[in-house]
């Protein structure tokens, strides 16, 4: 517990009953990571690192005063159960909404929200047909390239809403790729848990 705390302490501004939160949802993802494969095997052994703490270091890029939080694909939680959870004590009024249309990855993120205790909801639904949510954050972590992730966080991001994309070593080729479909202000912030990623922060997305 207090080598958890101590290695997301740089990451994000957290409580011990948010670390105590975020060890629950790691205990989760373990115990159903066998049955439907949350993240890859290869990564379970490091869960913490590879995947909570990496998802952790987007809340302090959170924008003041965001209430409406979209994740799209959100699978195993990742990051918007972690967002969600780190919420809870700094931003209980902040709400996340997370879309995953697999079944199965859905009640998993179910039974996340009901343990963790967490101010979200679970839509198992596909986001290119899903209602526009007119979201004031859009989220998604290893989903799609970069054009796709605009195409969706298009339709569901508000006016002046900003998108958090985590990406790696092939970011400078994804932005350049999607600049031949959008107009977009992109911000990048290097990666705190990976020597070769980004965190791509967008907003002012329109058609080219």
């Amino acid at each position: 517990m207090t080598n958890h705390a101590q290695s997301i302490a740089p990451l994000a501004d957290v409580s011990r009953e948010t670390v105590d939160r975020l060890c629950l949802f790691e205990q989760l993802i373990r115990k159903w990571n066998p049955t439907i494969n949350l993240v890859s095997k290869s990564s379970l052994n490091d869960v913490w690192m590879r995947h909570i703490a990496d998802s952790a270091q987007l809340y302090k890029h959170i924008p003041d005063g965001v209430v409406k939080c979209v994740d799209l694909g959100s699978g195993g939680g990742l990051p918007g159960i972690v967002l969600a959870a780190i919420s809870v004590d700094q931003s209980p009024e902040r709400h996340f909404t997370l879309v995953e249309s697999d079944q199965r990855k859905a009640a998993f993120l179910r039974e996340a929200v009901r343990t963790l205790g967490i101010n979200a909801a679970i839509i198992a639904q596909r986001a290119e047909t899903l209602e526009p949510q007119g979201a004031e954050l859009v989220s998604a972590r290893a989903l799609a390239p970069l054009s796709k992730l605009l195409t969706a966080a298009q339709r569901h991001l508000a006016k002046d809403g900003v998108c958090l994309f985590p990406k790696g070593e092939n970011f400078a080729h994804e932005i350049d790729e999607a600049k031949h479909q959008f107009e977009f202000e992109c911000k990048t912030v290097q990666s705190l848990t990976d020597p070769s990623g980004v965190i791509l922060i967008v907003h002012g997305i329109r058609n080219a």
